[in-house]
């Protein structure tokens, strides 16, 4: 195998390629698990009106792939928003198609993003957090009724947990809930933090790790072409029992289009032989 067996490539790599094609690529590249796309205005390969005909389609797609889907990367709404009755009923059958769309691709979570896509509250940074933690709990009681994970990437350099601070008050409110945290490499770097004193802080519910290279204020660097140091973090995982999976996360913008499968292949290779 060229690649590790525990690192996949996340769809939103291949995001300028229909679904089709990017799973063909993604597969022919050697990889043999994805992340699987589900956010608007990011990656389009799950529409953001997922009825049941959708749900179907984009399912079927993905199991005649022959690729295992870790996660469905996807986003119901700022979940620090308060919703009225039909805000509510909408963010619920969102919920339930990704959730009904995890388990016709056998995937084991759905991920769900850390607020808003701004570092500002829409009420206090108190309240805010709480909304935010509530609605993981909510949404994690749903989806393990069907045998389904909610993980939280957090922290996330654009949104409302933007830095390792704001993280861990969050990382604090979901303690007792089985809600995990996706680690990614470039959002803590980007956000000035370390990643390996975000695994200290973190290790025991991280869950899942993307991979995609950053500098302080920039998430979209290839994977050498940044600052993160990914021999020290994964070292640091393996040193804290981290025996989860790690996917590529190429939303990059210092390469072109027609450069993603070499880069991703180079992605892959370098990471794995630290693995």
């Amino acid at each position: 195998m060229l690649f590790d067996h525990r690192l996949g490539c996340s769809t939103i790599s291949f995001r300028h390629l229909e679904l089709p094609a990017a799973l063909a690529t993604i597969a022919d590249l050697g990889f043999r698990e994805i992340d699987l796309g589900a956010l608007p205005g990011v990656c389009d390969h799950v529409p953001y009106v997922l009825d049941d005909d959708a749900v179907r389609t984009v399912a079927d797609t993905v199991v005649a792939s022959g690729l295992t889907v870790r996660s469905i990367n996807g986003d119901i709404g700022d979940l620090n928003t308060p919703l009225d009755a039909a805000g509510r009923r909408g963010r619920d059958a969102h919920l339930s198609s990704l959730i009904d769309l995890a388990v016709a691709t056998r995937a084991g979570a759905v991920v769900l993003p850390c607020g808003a896509q701004s570092h500002d509250p829409v009420r206090s940074l108190d309240e805010d957090l709480d909304l935010v933690a509530d609605e993981l709990v909510r949404a994690a009681e749903t989806a393990n009724t069907r045998g389904v994970d909610i993980w939280v990437e957090s922290l996330h350099f654009f949104r409302l947990c933007w830095n390792v601070d704001r993280a861990q008050q969050l990382a604090d409110r979901l303690a007792d809930t089985s809600v995990g945290i996706v680690m990614d490499f470039s959002h803590i770097v980007a956000s000035g933090g370390d990643p390996v004193d975000f695994i200290a802080r973190f290790h025991p519910r991280v869950t899942h790790v993307h991979i995609r290279d950053a500098v302080p204020g920039d998430i979209h660097r290839s994977v050498g072409a940044g600052a993160a140091d990914f021999a020290a973090g994964f070292t640091a995982l393996a040193a804290a029992g981290y025996s989860g999976h790690f996917a590529l996360e190429l939303e990059t913008r210092d390469i072109t289009n027609d450069q993603r499968a070499s880069g991703a292949v180079n992605a892959g290779t370098f990471v794995s032989r630290l693995l």
